[in-house]
Formats: C-alpha cells, sequence, structure tokens
C-alpha cells in the first residue's frame, strides 16, 4: 500500500525542525519506507510505502506520530500535536427519521450523523492536498470524506439523505443473484455473502465499505446528508471487493482491518470540516453503535527478556519513552514494563511480548543494532544433492551450455492452449482475463506460444522449469514441477533433441535411461527403472518439443562418482552390419548387444542406411589381452541371441 502526503498537511500535527529528507530518512530506517520526496508547487509531497498490516500508518496523523517517535532517537527534536477533536454538544427538540438494522457478527462500529449542508467548491487548500495525494477534487461534500480517510485513515461515506427510501439503512448479508449499480454507473451481479444495505424495501443502497451506489449518491441538487461511519468484518471486504474487481482506496483500506476506534474521530473531523466547508448544520442527535469492541491488552515484558531478544542492551525508560511516544499506555514496576495496548492499537499485531520488544526495536534503529554471526553449538554438513535448488540450478546452466534460453510463462492460460479435457482443468474463480482461466496440465502449449511470438527467430531453443497443475479432489490443485523444452529450426532432427536430454542426463548421473518409440505420436517415452520420466515429441520437419518430470530428475540425480580403472590391456574392436527390421529399435538392439558379455564396453552405432545397421562394439578385459577365438565366441552369441529374438542376421 502506497500513500502520499504533503509535508505543510504533515506538519499541522508534527512540529519539528528536521527538513523533509531528513524525516524521509529517519521513517525509512525505522518504521515505513519513503520511496520518494518530490516538489509539489511551493512544497514537498512524500510517497510513502505501508505494509499491510499497518493500516493505522494509512493516515497524516498516523505517520506525524510515527515521526515525532522516530526523529528524537537521531537527536532530532520532534514533538505530535495529537488532534484537537471533539463531537458537538446537540440540543435537538426534534431529529429527522433514521433507522439502522444490522447482523451483529457483520459490523464492528456504526457512527453517523444527519447534516444540512450546501454543495460548492471546496477550497484550494484541500483541492491541493487531494490532489498531491492522488484524489480528484470533485466537491466539497466528496472531498471532505475523501480528506477524512487521508488525514484520520478510516474511510467515510455520505448518503444523500432525502433519497433514502423510508429513511432506512437494513445492514446485511446480499443474496445469489442480486444486483446494484454503483455510483460509477456500472452493474453488477452479486453471488452472495457481501455486505450491503437497503431500503428495507429490498433495493440496495450501498456496498458498504467499497462503494456507494447511484440511487443514493450526493447530487448538486442535495440539501440533508447521512454522514456515515462504518467498520464491518475485513474479510467480507476482501471477497467481495476482489470476486468484483472494485478496488477503491476504502476498500483496500477496510479489507486491512482498520480499528474502529478510528471512526468517532473520523466523525468528529468530518463534522467539523462540514461546518467550515460546507456551512453544515447538524440536524439529528449523533448515533454511535458499537456492538464488537476491542479488548485492551495488558503485556508485561521485563528488561531482561527485551534485551535477550533484541541482542543488545537498551536501558528500560528508553524503552518506556519510545512505547508511551507510540501511544502505549506504560507503568514501570522495578524492572518490569507493564504496557496497556490500548483500544485503538489493538488487534493481532500486537498479542505477545515479542510485537511489544518489535516496536521497541524498530524505533531505537536496527542499524544500531551491531552484526553478530550466531554461535553454533555443532555444525551440520550442508549436502549439495539434498537440496533442490542446486539441481534446479545445474539443469538450467547445462541447458544453457547447449544453446537453450530459459523463459517464463504464464501457469494461467485460455481454453485454447490448455492441453485436455476442460473438466479436468484447475479453474480460476476470478481470472484476470479470458487468457488466464485454467491452470495448465503441461508447459508445451505455453513454450509454443513463444516460438510462435517469435518468428522473426530461424533458430529458436527455449526452455522453462515451472509447475503444471491436476485437481486434487477437494483438497488445493495438486503441483508437479516439469521441464519443458522445444526446438524450432529447419531440419530439427529427433536426434538432436535426444542427444540434449543425454547429456543433461549424464550431468545429473542418471544411467539407465529408456528410450521407447511412442505409439499414438511421432516420438519417444523416456522411463527410469519402469518410472515414466517424460516424452520427446516431433512435432513437424522444424519443430521437436520435450517434457520431463523434474520431480523424478532430482528422485535419481546423484553427485556421487563410480570410478572405474583403466584397464592396461589393450582393446578389441570391431563394426558389425546387421539387416533388421525397421520397426526394430537400435536402443534396443544395443542394450542386447551389451547384455551378452562383461567385455563388451561400448556399443554405438555407426552408420545406418535402409534395413542395415552397422554398429561399432568395442571389447576389453581388466585381467588379459582378449584372442580373437575370445572375441568370435562373444560374437556369435550376440548373432544368435539377435537372430532368435529381433530376427536380424549378419550383413554379409
Amino acid at each position: 500500500m502506497n500513500i502520499k502526503i504533503l509535508d505543510s498537511w504533515l506538519r499541522e500535527y508534527l512540529k519539528t525542525s528536521a527538513t523533509p529528507k531528513k524525516i524521509g530518512a529517519n521513517l525509512s530506517l525505522t518504521s515505513v519506507s519513503v520511496e520518494r520526496i518530490e516538489n509539489y508547487k511551493n512544497d514537498f509531497v512524500y510517497d510513502i510505502e505501508i505494509t499491510t498490516n499497518r493500516p493505522d500508518l494509512m493516515s497524516v496523523v498516523g505517520i506525524a506520530q510515527e515521526a515525532a517517535t522516530v526523529l528524537p532517537q537521531s537527536g532530532i527534536d520532534a514533538q505530535f500535536v495529537k488532534p484537537a477533536l471533539q463531537l458537538p454538544e446537540i440540543r435537538l427538540k426534534k431529529s429527522p427519521e433514521l433507522h439502522i438494522t444490522f447482523d451483529q457478527k457483520l459490523i464492528n462500529r456504526i457512527c453517523a450523523v444527519i447534516m444540512e449542508v450546501k454543495i460548492k467548491q471546496s477550497p484550494d487548500y484541500i483541492k491541493d492536498r487531494l490532489d498531491a495525494s492522488g484524489i480528484r477534487s470533485l466537491n466539497n461534500i466528496i472531498d471532505i470524506t475523501n480528506y477524512v480517510m487521508r488525514e484520520i485513515g478510516h474511510p467515510t461515506h455520505v448518503f444523500d439523505y432525502d433519497r433514502l427510501l423510508n429513511h432506512t439503512l437494513n445492514i446485511r448479508e446480499s443474496k445469489k443473484g442480486e444486483k446494484m449499480r454503483t455510483l460509477d454507473g456500472k452493474e453488477y451481479t452479486l453471488s452472495g455473502g457481501d455486505i450491503v444495505a437497503d431500503d428495507n424495501k429490498g433495493e440496495i443502497v450501498d456496498l458498504i465499505s467499497i462503494m456507494g451506489t447511484a440511487n443514493s449518491v450526493v447530487t448538486n441538487s442535495t440539501k440533508r446528508i447521512l454522514f456515515f461511519i462504518d467498520n464491518v468484518d475485513q474479510h467480507h471486504i476482501r471477497k467481495t471487493s476482489m470476486e468484483l474487481g472494485i478496488r477503491t482506496e476504502a476498500a483496500i483500506l477496510n479489507e486491512k482491518g482498520i480499528n474502529p476506534e478510528y471512526a468517532k474521530e473520523a466523525l468528529a473531523r468530518g463534522i467539523e470540516l462540514f461546518q467550515t466547508l460546507a456551512d453544515g448544520e447538524v440536524v439529528s442527535d449523533i448515533i454511535d453503535i458499537y456492538p464488537n469492541k476491542p479488548h485492551e491488552t495488558v503485556i508485561t515484558l521485563s528488561e531482561e527478556k527485551i534485551n535477550a531478544v533484541v541482542g543488545i542492551d537498551i536501558p528500560l525508560h528508553k524503552s518506556k519513552v519510545i512505547l508511551t511516544s507510540l501511544g502505549f499506555f506504560v507503568e514501570q514496576q522495578s524492572d518490569q514494563l507493564v504496557v496497556t495496548v490500548p483500544t485503538r492499537k489493538s488487534g493481532d499485531d500486537m498479542m505477545i511480548p515479542e510485537d511489544i520488544i518489535e516496536e521497541i526495536a524498530r524505533v531505537y534503529g536496527y542499524i544500531n543494532i551491531p552484526d553478530t554471526l550466531p554461535t553454533f553449538a555443532a555444525q551440520a554438513y550442508f549436502h549439495l544433492d539434498k537440496n533442490e535448488f542446486y539441481w534446479e540450478d545445474r539443469v538450467k546452466d547445462t541447458l544453457k551450455y547447449c544453446g537453450f534460453t530459459e523463459v517464463y510463462t504464464y501457469p494461467m492460460v485460455s481454453e485454447t492452449l490448455y492441453e485436455g479435457p476442460l473438466e479436468n482443468a484447475v479453474t480460476i474463480q476470478n481470472p484476470l482475463s479470458d487468457d488466464m482461466v485454467y491452470m495448465r496440465r503441461t508447459l508445451i502449449p505455453s513454450l509454443l506460444k513463444v516460438v510462435k511470438e517469435n518468428q522473426d527467430h530461424e533458430i529458436i531453443q527455449i526452455f522453462e522449469l515451472a509447475n503444471v497443475y491436476e485437481k486434487n479432489g477437494k483438497d488445493l490443485p495438486k503441483q508437479m514441477l516439469k521441464l519443458g523444452g522445444v526446438i524450432h529450426k529447419p531440419h530439427a532432427s529427433f536426434l538432436e533433441a535426444k542427444g540434449v536430454i543425454e547429456r543433461l542426463l549424464e550431468e545429473l548421473e542418471i544411467k539407465k535411461v529408456n528410450f521407447k518409440q511412442s505409439d499414438d505420436r511421432y516420438g519417444a517415452l523416456l522411463s527410469i527403472e519402469k518410472e515414466e520420466l517424460g516424452s520427446i515429441e516431433i512435432l513437424d520437419k522444424t519443430t521437436i518439443t520435450f517434457e520431463l518430470d523434474f520431480e523424478i530428475l532430482l528422485k535419481h540425480a546423484t553427485l556421487k562418482k563410480l570410478y572405474h580403472p583403466v584397464s592396461k590391456y589393450p582393446t578389441h574392436v570391431e563394426d558389425i552390419a546387421l539387416l533388421a527390421s525397421a520397426s526394430i529399435q537400435t536402443g534396443d538392439l544395443i542394450e542386447e548387444i551389451k547384455k551378452q558379455s562383461n567385455l563388451i564396453r561400448e556399443v554405438t552405432l555407426l552408420d545406418k542406411y535402409q534395413e542395415t545397421r552397422t554398429f561399432h562394439i568395442v571389447y576389453q578385459s581388466y585381467d588379459k589381452n582378449l584372442t580373437d577365438k575370445e572375441v568370435g565366441e562373444i560374437r556369435e552369441k550376440i548373432l544368435k541371441i539377435l537372430k532368435d529374438k529381433f530376427g536380424a542376421r549378419l550383413k554379409l
């Protein structure tokens, strides 16, 4: 999350002599990340990145308090000016009618008030502050709601009170199929379970905490408004916002879990601005419904505990000053601090002692904590062959040296790119586009798409190492790591693709890989010890693909080397030309030849012409010189078994 704030706006709540550059540097070292500081007219604007667990800092007031805490750690004077917000005293003889009903499970807090206002343009300073924050100025009423959200940190909303039928808001979960039109004119069909407000007659008048609707929005003729602040269940907001694709700043803030304590402050600040900028007059009692109030958390910290976690000695009084500046209530008891987390800071981030110690450490400054390597009682040896990332790098390097380029493609594919029956596909509920609906089950279509988009290259050799996905019953989809590749060039050769894979397997020390001709396509199926490894497929004269199961590769890969001593006796080499049917695989012939004697060191295909295949055979013994008679006996054995098993015979 990012927020932009003008320096002059920040200094309304921060009194300091520090320059914008100093403020930005100190915040970046201890708290939020100030990504850049830019000139804006005669001012400066901070562009600040806020982590998602700190929605309390998505405001001018939040950043001011944070800066006032961290600047003194660098010896810079700074003081936080707390907003002096007070709800007005109201004495009315009669209040306009307003009925609010709700499901208590959905609502944390609701604050509301009815006001008479005059719509006009906002003053320049409001426009400038909103513009610098990336918010477009519309009119004084809408601008005030955005101004309060940016300054206090809680989204707010206004209804045209007179457009609310029966002056009723019924806050509930939506029903499947309900329709609504948002204030930007777009119509949405709800899937059910969304938090909405209707007029008690079934017509939706607000998509709570996300966006208003066209039938209740403020217009130029509005005379009375309902200033409305809701704090609801954040999980509902996240689901609805992502499902409908409505990513307003209000939705982004509310889905992070804004503390409901901010609602009353936002109400008070809003009333003050309506009175000042819109000639506003409060004409109703103030409504404050608070069914789910957060509880205060009390955490006890010892000085020993703080120092043990941080790793250095931090004086207890310094820890107390830091926590007090951050808004905690702190009482020192001997060598302990009793810290009360106020309701405005309570939440999942402030539950245990380590949460509080983290606040102390970051404000103290991680930069002030010396770098010290931890000591180890015993050191375990690191085994490369047990590390998946090592093998991934090794495979990628091998393919790189074979002339391949690694590519990255999306795991989501369209219906045309999905390979297999669509009923077996893992389907995305809220796809980014029609081209990203299904999770792929193979890498090959994605790689072929890359080839298609790069036709200006005559030779393309690419590979990708990525996951594919399959349904896994009611559980999360099964992810499988695959290695896919494409060779695209004039006169692409199956043997070239086979050679690349053999080189890769050799690098991984994987032996006894079987290449078997595929029955249903041009290419080969690969297996290791009866485990299916993958396939090579010839698509046409210019394109060959391969895909391997990387998990099987990992299972058999090893760094162990088997040493074979060099024989001191010479080799005996001969070439045998065999006549064999073209349907017989060369690999099967080679394997059968090797089986006939442990004196056979190497068998390779030397030449092939029609049905004639010439094999180069190397014989060698570690114990003696081989005689022609001994080699002849092995040759006869080879010829007999090949004739009996394959019908192959010696070509004379």
